[in-house]
């Protein structure tokens, strides 16, 4: 069976990493740690790991419900501690009363450094309290070399993972119709637009699928993308109940208050 066949045509290259992942495992009896994942990464390495059934896939991200985790993929005999997964955590310590920190901004000072955004994971603000989390291999060189964020000059306090967070990100869930699932008509359904617009939208690049931009209009959703439209927000794709007799797609999806 054509393995490839049921994954888009963009997903080959990580497809071909994953399974030289799992042949390392393999062939080496240790497991093998990835960097941070999103969503849709770990469900094709889940669907991978079983598919090949002699490893296991395992996803660590901080907080049980983080959204980007980091991977261990093991022998079946294999049973992953916590430390296992290399992740260090900071929170900032700024001049709360001068200052607002805010998601972007922490990304953008963060990919400033020279980094991947594969290194680090899931940032989390709750009110004034703003935390990250990073692979382990780096936190020295974040420690040393991030000291503003925005225009706030910004200190590093290491933390324990029982120190972490629960972000305030608050996610609405609605239900919709959509004439077919591509990106156009995904995004005029889920932040009410006109699609002369998502299409224009899009073609400036202002749309990104999966944390990657995507300027084609056509370009075909799958169920758990998260999608986003710059100074608009974001949704992440949850259900596809099927189609109506006309043709059009039920859709479940939730949006980013």
């Amino acid at each position: 069976m054509d393995i490839y066949q049921h994954y888009r045509h963009d997903e080959r290259l990580f497809l071909d990493q994953v399974f030289e992942w799992i042949q390392m495992v393999k062939d080496s009896y240790a497991f093998r740690l990835t960097d941070f994942l999103d969503p849709r990464q770990q469900e094709i390495v889940t669907q991978l790991a079983n598919y090949d059934g002699e490893v296991n896939a395992y996803f660590h991200g901080g907080l049980e419900d983080a959204e980007r985790k980091r991977g261990i993929i093991a022998p079946t005999y294999f049973e992953p501690k916590r430390s296992d997964y290399g992740l260090a955590f900071f929170e900032l310590q700024y001049a709360v009363k001068f200052f607002t920190i805010e998601h972007s901004q922490l990304l953008g000072a963060l990919m400033s450094l020279g980094l991947k955004r594969e290194k680090f994971g899931d940032i989390l603000i709750n009110g004034q309290a703003v935390q990250f989390v990073v692979v382990d291999e780096i936190a020295e060189y974040v420690m040393l070399h991030l000291d503003s964020v925005g225009r706030a000059p910004v200190t590093l306090h290491k933390l324990s993972k029982d120190e972490l967070i629960e972000p305030d990100d608050e996610w609405r869930s609605y239900t919709g119709t959509i004439p077919a699932l591509r990106l156009d008509a995904l995004l005029a359904e889920i932040f009410n637009i006109s699609r002369s617009k998502a299409v224009t939208y899009i073609q400036k690049a202002l749309v990104k699928i999966n944390w990657k931009v995507v300027e084609q209009p056509s370009y075909e959703c799958h169920i758990f993308d998260t999608i986003s439209l710059r100074g608009f927000g974001r949704a992440k794709l949850q259900v596809l109940e099927g189609q109506t007799r006309k043709g059009k797609w039920r859709i479940q999806y939730s949006k980013k208050l």
